[in-house]
Formats: C-alpha cells, structure tokens, sequence
C-alpha cells in the first residue's frame, strides 16, 4: 500500500444515473502536468483495487477532483459509485500521461477533442493559465449520446466564464462546443463526422483544420480513438510522445476500461 496515499473524500456529486464526479483532499507531495492521470481506487478486502484516472483538477487546486462512469457490476466504479462525503479513497503517489502540452508541437489552436469523461483532463487543461499563453484559440469539443450527460462540462466551463482570474483570460480564447447524437440539441452528431465534414469548424466560425496551426489532444471511445488518428495521419498530422513533439497526442490509458 505504500505506493498509494489515503485521501479524503470531500464532495460527491452524482449528474446523471451514469455519471458523477467527487473531490478528495491532495497531499502537499503529489505532484502533476494538467492533462495527467493517476492510479486510484479504493481498499478492498485489505487489498488496493485500482483503476487509471485522469484528473480534472488544475496543479494549482488544493483538492483533487475525477470525473467517473458507474459500471453496475464494474470491480471498481460497482463500489467508487457509493463513496460519500468523509469516506477514503486511495490515490497512487505517481501521475503520468501523453495528454501535456510538451507532447505537442508548438501551434495556434488547440483542439481537445473527447467523448463521455473523456473530458477529464481536458478539464484540468483549460484551468492551466500556460494553455492560453500558448495557443490563440482553445477548442473544447465534447461528444455525448444524451443532453443530460453534457452537465458536467457545462458546469466546469460556466464556473471558468465566471471566475475572477480565469473569466477576462478564456473571453475570447476557450470555443465550448458540445454535441449529442440521440436527441434533439443544437450541435449534433460524432465528433469524428463533425471533424471530417468540416461542420464543427462552420459551427464555431473558424477555419478547417489545418496541419500548420492546429494542434490536438483525443481522449475518449474506443471508436474516436480509432478513426481520428487515422484521419489525421492520413492528413499528413503525425502523432507525439514524451521522446518526439508531434502534431496530435493520443490518451490510450482508458480505452480497455
């Protein structure tokens, strides 16, 4: 257990039947890059019982916060689901993960391209005042079957638009742009449709995607996951990592979840 430390559960707040997200107190020692995940899960049986999770919390927030699926008969988020406030939850000493802006060539517009709670880190991204120093635009693009499970990203991108230091800073750099694929909304369809019609870039008023400007981050299905990179590489964008800066960075981490 030594690898892991204990922490506190502080909020829980369930957003639909499917999803929640919960805060946890942050040892002063763990340390992270806005976009990282970390080992965390719960004591069972004496054992730990762990699952990758990205944090949504920026490196400057005293608390930790995650954004989570409910797996009914998942080993982990079965259990995760119930925490309350008070209750204790294990965290490893260790975060790690592509999605950081080093892994990226530099460029003018940043897409954060994610699917459910693949927006996690993303979350964490657009708190990190560096991501508007470096980029011109930020485009935050959130894919969701239902309306409902959009809640989260609104609340978390509401709370920036009203924030005291980060308000003036995102006015006109952060795009939001959420879309659903089973009911009526105001922005419909895959993502990855929605990226090779071109639709989303005319729905936000920008440019189609180019290779001298844009830069990308995916986190999300297995699908996206799979056809995105495709096409971009097939676009001539080549993907990064820790040893070799490159145009797009992918999050593999969750994806057999």
């Amino acid at each position: 257990m030594s690898a892991f430390q204990k922490e506190t559960v502080l909020s829980v707040r369930h957003w639909t039947e499917s999803l929640f997200s919960f805060t946890a107190t942050r040892d002063p020692g763990f340390r992270f890059q806005n976009g990282q995940f970390a080992m965390i899960g719960l004591e069972v049986e004496g054992k730990p019982l762990m699952r990758a999770y990205s944090m949504a919390s920026a490196n400057h927030e005293e608390a930790l916060e995650f954004f989570s699926i409910k797996v009914q008969d998942g080993p982990l988020t079965s259990r995760l689901q119930k925490i309350s406030e008070g209750d204790i939850i294990l965290v490893g000493r260790k975060a790690t993960g592509t999605l950081i802006t080093g892994n990226l060539i530099p460029g003018k517009r940043l897409l954060l391209l994610s699917t459910g709670t693949g927006l996690a880190p993303f979350a964490s991204l657009i708190k990190d005042p560096d991501v508007y120093e470096n980029y011109e635009t930020i485009v935050l693009a959130h894919g969701c079957r239902q309306v409902s499970e959009l809640a989260y990203g609104e609340h978390v991108v509401e709370g920036l638009r009203n924030h005291e230091f980060f308000g003036p800073l995102i006015r006109d750099k952060l795009v939001y742009y959420p879309t659903v694929t089973r009911e009526p909304f105001r922005n419909r369809g895959r993502i990855t449709d929605l990226i090779a019609s071109g639709q989303l870039f005319d729905d936000i008023g920008q440019g189609s995607l180019d290779i001298e400007t844009d830069r990308i981050m995916l986190c999300g299905s297995p699908a996206m996951l799979e056809e995105l990179p495709a096409m971009f590489s097939a676009r001539g964008f080549v993907e990064g990592n820790h040893s070799q800066p490159g145009h797009f960075v992918i999050e593999k981490a969750f994806v057999e979840r």
